[in-house]
């Protein structure tokens, strides 16, 4: 029933095709898999052409790596034809949606390194007590600053923003003809930062808590940033994200997670740092950010692929991935190596004040709905959004809890 449910919500999505099983009857090793990832830019993408490719060279299968344009979309109309991917990113928010119908083979406890994986991690990627699929890498959102700007506007470190007021105020000094001081993406995974610094939260046990004044005063900061002229989104700096924003000089602080780093493949002289969000009225807080690698049920290359993602979590891959995109290692044995080595990166590995976005089968569409009503935020009020995000929050979790 659940999986039929999944299906018509694919199709509502305009997802075609119909489901069908991911088995073939095919007896032999296969001659390629196909992966589907969800790229932040070249940098990324070329880093998981060159892994697959060390793992083709041991293996003898080619890997034919497609970056989708839209991989909430591209991964569903997968499954709806009844053809996905051999191996994909399967992201923290559509997790418990994909696991809970039914479309996830459940193989990362069998990975030899299965007890070396962060712990929260592992929850993240759980349904039902089990270990579903293996953590790529994780990270922590920071403030990530312009170096060139900071200096053109006269700040030194010692004015690195702790608290929202300081903030603020070097925002403001930021701000200029054409730049301006802060931007990043109006959405749940980065305004929710801001709720979460001012005490919101979203649940109290099984009650949604969107409507609390503590989440209304996260977003009306964000409003009062706008109406003084120092923050801006993307779209408004003409920029498909904050990362662009940024490299292009346009946004002098943004919110980002250490994948920010791919910008500097378009604007090598990009002179950044990171450092920890500042601190709301409740303290500080962060999100933090995870794919794991998945695996269709009943895969018929599920041999093939549990060997491809054992060798893209080895030790050995995850520090070539380290060095060439700046991915974050999702094993505890190189937490200390990754933090000696790259000490500049340490903002994107704040696991100690950051939380996990919700989570939970359903939230997805939830959230999606919750981001479009985000696109009112300055023209609208703030308390009828969470309203409207409060009114589809608690169906979901009754729903998803029965």
């Amino acid at each position: 029933m659940r999986k039929t449910a999944f299906a018509a919500s694919l199709i509502a999505l305009a997802l075609v095709g119909s489901m069908a099983g991911c088995a073939t009857s095919e007896p032999e090793a296969p001659k390629k898999l196909t992966m589907l990832i969800g790229s932040s830019g070249d940098m990324e993408t070329n880093g998981i052409i060159a892994a697959t490719k060390r793992w083709t060279d041991k293996s003898g299968i080619d890997v034919e790596v497609i970056a989708a344009s839209d991989l909430t979309q591209q991964l569903g109309q997968g499954f709806a034809g009844g053809d996905p991917a051999d191996i994909f990113y399967m992201s923290w928010d559509q997790f418990q949606t994909y696991a809970s119908n039914g479309y996830l083979e459940p193989y990362a406890e069998d990975l030899p390194n299965a007890a070396d994986f962060y712990p929260s991690l592992v929850d993240t990627f759980s349904h039902d007590g089990t270990f579903y699929c293996a953590p790529k890498d994780f990270g922590t959102l920071a403030l990530v600053i312009n170096e060139d700007k900071w200096a053109e506007a006269g700040l030194t470190e010692a004015d690195t923003p702790t608290t929202w007021d300081e903030l603020e105020d070097v925002a403001t000094k930021l701000t200029t003809a054409d730049t301006v001081g802060f931007s990043f993406g109006l959405e749940y995974a980065r305004v929710g930062t801001f709720m979460n610094q001012a005490g919101g939260k979203l649940f109290d046990g099984d009650t949604a808590t969107a409507t609390s004044p503590e989440n209304l005063e996260g977003l009306e900061y964000i409003q009062h940033l706008y109406d003084a002229g120092v923050y801006r989104t993307p779209s408004e700096l003409d920029a498909g994200w904050a990362g662009e924003a940024f490299g292009a000089g346009k946004a002098a602080m943004v919110i980002e997670g250490a994948w920010v780093s791919g910008v500097k493949l378009d604007y090598p002289e990009l002179s950044y740092r990171a450092v920890n969000l500042p601190a709301g009225p409740a303290g500080v807080s962060t999100f933090a950010f995870t794919n794991c690698w998945g695996i269709p049920a009943d895969s018929a290359t599920l041999e093939q692929t549990k060997d491809l993602v054992a060798f893209l979590t080895s030790e050995e891959q995850l520090k070539i991935a380290a060095g060439e995109v700046g991915q974050i290692p999702p094993v505890t044995t190189l937490g200390d190596w990754f933090n000696g080595e790259y000490p500049q990166n340490a903002a994107f590995a704040a696991g100690d004040i950051a939380t996990n976005p919700i989570n939970f089968d359903g939230s997805a569409a939830v959230v999606t709905d919750f981001n479009a009503e985000l696109s009112t935020l300055f023209t609208g009020n703030a308390q009828s959004i969470l309203e409207k995000f409060q009114k589809n929050l608690q169906p979901a979790l009754d729903a998803s809890t029965r």
